[in-house]
């Protein structure tokens, strides 16, 4: 018996028409993303469908997006009873929905809050992003250790072998690029983003969410999921919560989760959700195991 587990993307899988196709040919599907309308009084399901994009890559509304967009897939496809789920960052948020953690009605809204806080941070304290590949995981903290003399840096997401994402202040963070390169990096590039997410930058939204998250009611999950800050299976409520508060400004541990859900038994991978990028990470960790993908109608059609 192989043992699956459902992988749910974060920030940056957003695309414009994203979902359209599920609240087109899904009675289920349609009902989740009116719901989710109506829970947060924006016409998020507009800016998804038509953009413009523009207006999609803004965190306040991208987080809610794929979240949506993953949630509903999971619901539709819940036949295919996962053992196990994780999600990347904001991915973790649509993985504790589909393992019964938190109600999804409650979830959207506490995701759109997690967006709008963290999109506020990073005008009050504007820092950047950048993708260090060909480095191991320790040279990369070593120069982020030597960079933060210039300002605050840290690894914020270790990804998969040789490909880790810093985070900091635009000085820290520079500074930490020009001694990946010197010191033999592959590629260094920075990334376009709203703030600099899983950095002690990210303390304000951290401060803020915690009001959202104490009353949003939990509820121990029904399988495991792996946690970003621990890299470890956890089903507790509170231990869950408490989880959340902390990956705002934690790395996320993305290798690391892989290899131990891998090291418990699981064989099979479905990244839930738009884009492809988890499935990239996860046959770049360990190309033994299978990975796919469902991220329109017509892949739910398939393991319908």
């Amino acid at each position: 018996m192989s043992k699956k587990a459902f992988l749910f993307p974060g920030q940056g899988s957003q695309y414009v028409g994203m979902a359209k196709d599920l609240f087109d040919n899904s009675v289920e599907a349609k009902e989740m993303i009116i719901t989710a309308d109506d829970a947060l009084g924006i016409n998020l399901s507009y800016i998804m469908f038509n953009g413009p994009e523009d207006q999609l890559k803004q965190t306040e509304f991208t987080q809610p997006a794929i979240f949506l967009h993953s949630v509903v897939l999971a619901s539709i496809i819940r036949t295919l009873s996962p053992q196990a789920a994780a999600g990347h960052s904001l991915g973790e948020y649509s993985a504790l929905v589909s393992a019964g953690a938190i109600q999804f009605y409650e979830a959207i809204k506490l995701v759109r809050a997690r967006g709008l806080e963290m999109q506020q941070a990073g005008k009050e304290n504007p820092g950047t992003l950048a993708a260090i590949v060909g480095l191991t995981p320790e040279k990369v903290e070593m120069f982020c250790n030597e960079a933060s003399k210039e300002g605050i840096v840290q690894c914020a997401n270790f990804n998969s072998p040789g490909q880790i994402v810093i985070s900091g202040s635009v000085d820290g963070v520079k500074k930490a690029m020009e001694l990946c390169k010197k010191g033999g990096a592959k590629l260094v590039k920075e990334l376009v983003v709203s703030g600099a997410f899983h950095s002690p930058l990210m303390q304000s939204a951290k401060d803020n969410l915690l009001n959202v998250l104490d009353k949003t009611p939990f509820y121990n999950s029904r399988f495991p999921v792996y946690a970003n800050v621990t890299a470890k299976p956890v089903t507790d409520k509170n231990e869950i919560k408490k989880l959340l508060y902390e990956q705002v400004t934690s790395p996320v541990r993305w290798e690391e989760t892989i290899n131990n859900m891998i090291s418990d038994g699981i064989d099979e991978f479905y990244e839930i959700g738009p884009g492809k990028v988890l499935q990239g990470l996860v046959k770049r960790i360990n190309p033994d195991v299978k990975a796919f993908g469902i991220d329109k109608f017509a892949d739910v059609e398939k393991y319908l």
